[in-house]
């Protein structure tokens, strides 16, 4: 992983909650342990599509700190609340796929899990992780479900 002289090497990882991602986040904890590189762990969110109206929102509707406050616990869950490696939190509005292969640039290393919470049983890989590869400023790593169970 190249990083600028003096900086650490970054790892993007995509974490929605789904056990696929979660697998991703464990996977790139490792990486970076062995590398010394900085995970940043991204979550999107986006409005639910509409139809000509938008129906009325809570006044408490707060998508931007539900998605964080659900990727806060999804790394706890994996890493604790103490990491032995440096992570940052990063919720954006949008799509995953963009907002991930966005994310890439300037990362060493982008992971992401093979299926999050849209994919039909049985694919090998999600729409997402697919995008990713193609599209990533960087190397993807796409973990597959139970491969963090060698």
């Amino acid at each position: 992983m190249n990083a600028a002289a003096g900086t650490p090497p970054k790892i993007v990882v995509g974490v929605d909650g789904s056990e696929s991602s979660k697998n991703a986040l464990r996977w790139a904890a490792a990486q970076a342990e062995l590398t010394g590189a900085e995970i940043e762990v991204v979550t999107t969110w986006e409005y639910p599509p509409t139809l000509g109206w938008a129906p009325p929102y809570p006044s408490d509707f707060d998508p931007d700190e539900d998605a964080r406050k659900a990727l806060q616990e999804a790394v706890d869950s994996v890493l604790g609340t103490d990491p032995r490696v440096k992570v940052t939190l990063t919720v954006t509005e949008g799509h995953p796929a963009i907002v991930l292969s966005t994310a890439s640039r300037g990362a060493g290393l982008l992971v992401v899990g093979s299926r999050g919470h849209g994919a039909f049983a049985g694919m090998l890989l999600g729409s997402v992780s697919e995008y990713c590869a193609a599209h990533a400023a960087c190397p993807v790593v796409v973990v597959r479900d139970g491969a963090d169970k060698a």
